[in-house]
Protein backbone atom coordinates (compact mmCIF):
# COMPACT_ATOMS: atom_id res chain seq x y z
CA UNK A 1 0.00 0.00 0.00
CA UNK A 2 2.75 2.45 0.96
CA UNK A 3 4.72 1.75 -2.20
CA UNK A 4 1.67 2.29 -4.40
CA UNK A 5 0.81 5.57 -2.66
CA UNK A 6 4.39 6.86 -2.96
CA UNK A 7 4.57 5.91 -6.64
CA UNK A 8 1.61 8.24 -7.18
CA UNK A 9 3.18 11.11 -5.23
CA UNK A 10 1.21 10.82 -1.99
CA UNK A 11 2.78 11.59 1.39
CA UNK A 12 2.11 8.80 3.88
CA UNK A 13 0.89 9.97 7.29
CA UNK A 14 0.40 7.33 9.97
CA UNK A 15 0.74 6.59 13.67
CA UNK A 16 4.43 5.86 13.17
CA UNK A 17 4.78 2.58 15.06
CA UNK A 18 5.18 -1.04 13.92
CA UNK A 19 2.94 -3.56 12.19
CA UNK A 20 0.81 -2.24 9.35
CA UNK A 21 2.15 1.28 9.87
CA UNK A 22 5.76 0.15 9.53
CA UNK A 23 4.98 -1.99 6.48
CA UNK A 24 3.30 0.95 4.75
CA UNK A 25 6.24 3.23 5.58
CA UNK A 26 8.75 0.65 4.34
CA UNK A 27 6.92 0.37 1.02
CA UNK A 28 6.67 4.13 0.65
CA UNK A 29 10.40 4.59 1.31
CA UNK A 30 11.29 1.84 -1.20
CA UNK A 31 9.41 3.87 -3.81
CA UNK A 32 11.14 7.13 -2.82
CA UNK A 33 8.14 8.52 -0.93
CA UNK A 34 7.88 10.71 2.15
CA UNK A 35 6.63 9.29 5.45
CA UNK A 36 5.34 11.12 8.52
CA UNK A 37 4.62 9.43 11.84
CA UNK A 38 2.55 11.03 14.60
CA UNK A 39 3.76 9.04 17.58
CA UNK A 40 1.69 8.39 20.71
CA UNK A 41 4.58 8.90 23.12
CA UNK A 42 7.16 11.58 23.80
CA UNK A 43 10.24 9.87 22.33
CA UNK A 44 10.80 10.07 18.59
CA UNK A 45 13.15 7.08 18.88
CA UNK A 46 10.07 4.86 19.30
CA UNK A 47 9.01 5.51 15.71
CA UNK A 48 9.61 2.88 13.07
CA UNK A 49 12.89 3.10 11.12
CA UNK A 50 11.19 4.08 7.86
CA UNK A 51 9.91 7.47 8.99
CA UNK A 52 11.27 10.64 7.43
CA UNK A 53 9.54 12.77 10.03
CA UNK A 54 8.73 11.41 13.50
CA UNK A 55 6.57 13.70 15.63
CA UNK A 56 6.24 12.66 19.28
CA UNK A 57 2.83 13.93 20.43
CA UNK A 58 2.61 12.61 24.00
CA UNK A 59 -1.12 12.15 23.33
CA UNK A 60 -1.38 8.37 23.38
CA UNK A 61 -4.23 7.11 21.23
CA UNK A 62 -5.66 10.64 21.04
CA UNK A 63 -3.02 11.21 18.36
CA UNK A 64 -5.41 9.39 16.01
CA UNK A 65 -7.31 12.67 15.71
CA UNK A 66 -4.14 14.37 14.45
CA UNK A 67 -3.47 11.56 11.97
CA UNK A 68 -6.98 11.96 10.57
CA UNK A 69 -6.86 15.76 10.42
CA UNK A 70 -3.51 15.67 8.61
CA UNK A 71 -4.88 13.31 5.93
CA UNK A 72 -6.66 14.18 2.71
CA UNK A 73 -8.21 10.71 2.70
CA UNK A 74 -8.02 7.87 5.23
CA UNK A 75 -7.17 4.34 4.13
CA UNK A 76 -8.17 1.97 6.93
CA UNK A 77 -6.39 -1.40 6.94
CA UNK A 78 -7.33 -4.12 9.40
CA UNK A 79 -9.77 -4.16 12.25
CA UNK A 80 -8.14 -2.94 15.44
CA UNK A 81 -9.80 -0.46 17.77
CA UNK A 82 -7.30 2.24 16.82
CA UNK A 83 -8.38 1.82 13.21
CA UNK A 84 -12.01 2.00 14.32
CA UNK A 85 -11.38 5.29 16.11
CA UNK A 86 -9.64 6.73 13.04
CA UNK A 87 -12.58 5.70 10.85
CA UNK A 88 -15.05 7.38 13.21
CA UNK A 89 -12.99 10.56 13.46
CA UNK A 90 -12.52 10.70 9.69
CA UNK A 91 -16.22 10.26 8.96
CA UNK A 92 -17.13 12.93 11.53
CA UNK A 93 -14.61 15.27 9.87
CA UNK A 94 -16.15 14.63 6.45
CA UNK A 95 -13.08 12.83 5.12
CA UNK A 96 -13.30 10.04 2.58
CA UNK A 97 -12.53 6.64 4.10
CA UNK A 98 -11.38 3.64 2.07
CA UNK A 99 -11.37 0.30 3.86
CA UNK A 100 -9.29 -2.80 3.19
CA UNK A 101 -10.18 -5.75 5.42
CA UNK A 102 -11.62 -3.44 8.04
CA UNK A 103 -14.85 -2.58 9.83
CA UNK A 104 -18.05 -2.59 7.75
CA UNK A 105 -19.44 0.86 8.47
CA UNK A 106 -21.68 3.15 6.44
CA UNK A 107 -19.50 5.71 4.73
CA UNK A 108 -16.46 3.43 4.36
CA UNK A 109 -15.75 2.43 0.76
CA UNK A 110 -14.74 -1.24 0.94
CA UNK A 111 -12.13 -2.46 -1.54
CA UNK A 112 -10.54 -5.84 -2.26
CA UNK A 113 -6.83 -5.11 -2.44
CA UNK A 114 -4.07 -2.53 -2.15
CA UNK A 115 -4.28 -1.45 -5.79
CA UNK A 116 -8.02 -0.84 -5.49
CA UNK A 117 -7.52 1.02 -2.19
CA UNK A 118 -4.96 3.39 -3.68
CA UNK A 119 -7.00 3.93 -6.84
CA UNK A 120 -10.07 4.78 -4.76
CA UNK A 121 -8.12 6.96 -2.33
CA UNK A 122 -6.52 9.03 -5.06
CA UNK A 123 -9.54 9.28 -7.34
Amino acid sequence: MGRLLAERGAVLVCGGLGGTMEAACRGAKQAGGTTVGLLPGVDRAHGNPHLDIAIPTGLGEARNALVVRAADVVVAVGGGYGTLSEIALALRAGKRVVGLGTWEIDGVVAVDGPEAAVAEALS
